[in-house]
């Protein structure tokens, strides 16, 4: 008996710090949004790099929400496949600079958890360059294992890390 895959909501971080960014970003929603049909999607904001190489270039940042019947592994290959038509090479440097970074931050209420891909995203909560953009599109959304939802994580981030600025609300 076959059974038909859960459609889940997936949340997707987009980020681009190397050559034309936000045609990069747009490029990679185009193909998210081909894949997967439509999509919900926050504003582009500008972001200063976070734990990069000295002389990393400031990123652009957004969200985007699909609903996707995948399994986890496969919309991990889905989204490196993208990242690759985009030009992406890994050096295997943390956080070197990079045409396209697609991160899956979620799929729905499941957990998951293997070599290559933790879900909800382990740092998700620790990162005001995903959450700025994720409270656009789901602010009341609560990730398995937090209490608070993603604008009460926000709200009470700490100070220290540059809040993203908004540069674009359609794009």
């Amino acid at each position: 008996m076959n059974t038909l895959p859960s459609i889940r909501p997936c949340g997707i971080a987009l980020g681009s710090n190397l050559g034309d960014r936000a045609a990069a970003m747009t490029r990679a929603r185009n193909l998210l949004q081909e894949q997967f049909g439509s999509l919900r999607q926050s504003g582009l904001y500008a972001t200063k790099p976070q734990n990069c190489p000295p002389g990393s270039p400031d990123y652009i940042n957004a969200v985007v929400e699909l609903d996707c019947g995948l399994e986890p592994e496969e919309l991990l290959q889905a989204t490196q496949h993208i990242e690759r038509e985009l030009g992406r090479t890994r050096t295997g440097v943390y956080g070197e600079p990079r045409t396209v970074d697609l991160d899956i931050l979620y799929m729905g209420k499941l957990t998951h958890g293997s070599p290559s891909l933790t879900l909800p995203h382990p740092r998700l909560h620790l990162r005001r360059f995903v959450l700025r953009p994720l409270a656009d599109i789901r602010p009341g959304l609560l990730l398995p294992g937090q209490t608070s939802t993603v604008r009460e994580l926000l709200d009470t981030f700490p100070s220290g890390e540059p809040e993203p600025e908004l540069i674009a609300t359609h794009w």
